[in-house]
């Protein structure tokens, strides 16, 4: 099966269709990645065995800092970048095709949240804007692109003026959605508690050495308490994927059709496990069709029966077994 395009892989995917398409995209990804085909040869896997997607091997996240994780012969000009505080803590995630991952960030918002049109986008990222190469703020430049109003855009550190367009913005009862890290939202929150009542606020995480880690409740309650909102919503995206899920409150996240999250045994990767488990989470991104749709990642989690799952913590680099094949 050759993959042109992302709307054949989307198109009314059902359970079966998701396994079946996830099989074809392994075996197309084995023959032309050549650092997951190395991968999964170590493994001893015969692919024509493979026949279920908890027998696909999952590449461990690692590989981005130190390999090319792509399909062909050709490095791609473009590529994602993790943040880090040096060049070996990075990720690179190289892009043949960046209109895939327009389209699945794109068709995925709508899914959760409908027309983004519909939205005034307010962002507060300013570590992250320091970053040319980072996924989130490609995806967030896109999102306010598609918006209408002109109030939408990145308000990097002047918090009074932020404050001030989202008075005036709920005055005008324009519908919005407010983009931050938790720094940033914490800061905001305390200097201009607001009624943004109905509004959407999203926490990507992270103190970046800013402030105190807090724990998700205690900082979902201060924002809440501030802002006079229900809920704090959160997406679980990163730079070695091409997809998004997201929660609309309390930390539990629901993937879109073309993405699923699975629990491996933290003692033995190879090993899914059930429902309620706490366990390392894959990821399955049939929109990463040039690099990995399997992926290993470094978060621990636990998944739900209606498919809805939680992150729980991170490893710690030596809790991490059977992940240090080929990496240098």
């Amino acid at each position: 099966m050759v993959f042109n395009k992302f709307e054949d892989i989307i198109t009314n995917l059902t359970v079966s269709s998701f396994n079946e398409t996830a099989i074809q995209l392994f075996r197309f990804q084995y023959k032309n990645n050549k650092i997951y085909r190395q991968f999964v040869d170590l493994n001893n896997i015969n692919i024509n065995k493979v026949k279920s997607t908890e027998e696909i091997p999952f590449l461990p996240i690692e590989f981005f800092k130190s390999k090319v994780v792509v399909c062909g012969d050709e490095i791609p000009e473009n590529y994602f970048e993790s943040s880090g505080t040096s060049g070996i803590d990075k990720s690179k995630h190289y892009i043949k095709n960046l209109e895939i991952y327009e389209k699945s960030f794109l068709q995925c918002f709508t899914d959760f949240y409908g027309n983004i049109s519909d939205y005034c986008l307010l962002a507060i990222l300013p570590n992250y804007a320091e970053q040319q190469h980072s996924s989130l703020i490609y995806m967030i430049k896109k999102l306010i692109e598609k918006t209408t109003a002109p109030e939408s855009g990145f308000y990097l550190y002047d918090l009074e003026k932020l404050a001030e367009k989202l008075n005036e913005l709920k005055r005008r009862h324009q519908k919005i959605i407010l983009f931050g890290v938790s720094y940033a939202l914490l800061d905001l929150a305390e200097q201009y508690p607001l009624n943004l009542s109905g509004s959407i606020i999203f926490e990507t995480g992270g103190m970046k050495g800013r402030r105190k880690e807090l724990l998700r409740e205690e900082l979902h309650l201060k924002l809440q308490t501030a802002f006079n909102v229900k809920t704090i919503h959160g997406e679980y995206g990163m730079t070695e994927l091409f997809s998004q899920a997201y929660s609309d409150g309390y930390g539990f996240y629901k993937c879109p059709p073309w993405m699923k999250v699975m629990i491996r045994d933290t003692n033995d990767p190879k090993n899914i496990i059930g429902f309620n488990k706490t366990g390392g989470i894959n990821v399955i991104d049939l929109a990463n069709i040039y690099s990995c749709s399997f992926i290993a990642t470094q978060d621990l989690g636990k998944l739900y029966e209606n498919n809805s799952f939680e992150v729980l913590g991170r490893f710690d680099n030596s809790d991490i077994r059977g992940c240090n094949l080929m990496i240098e």
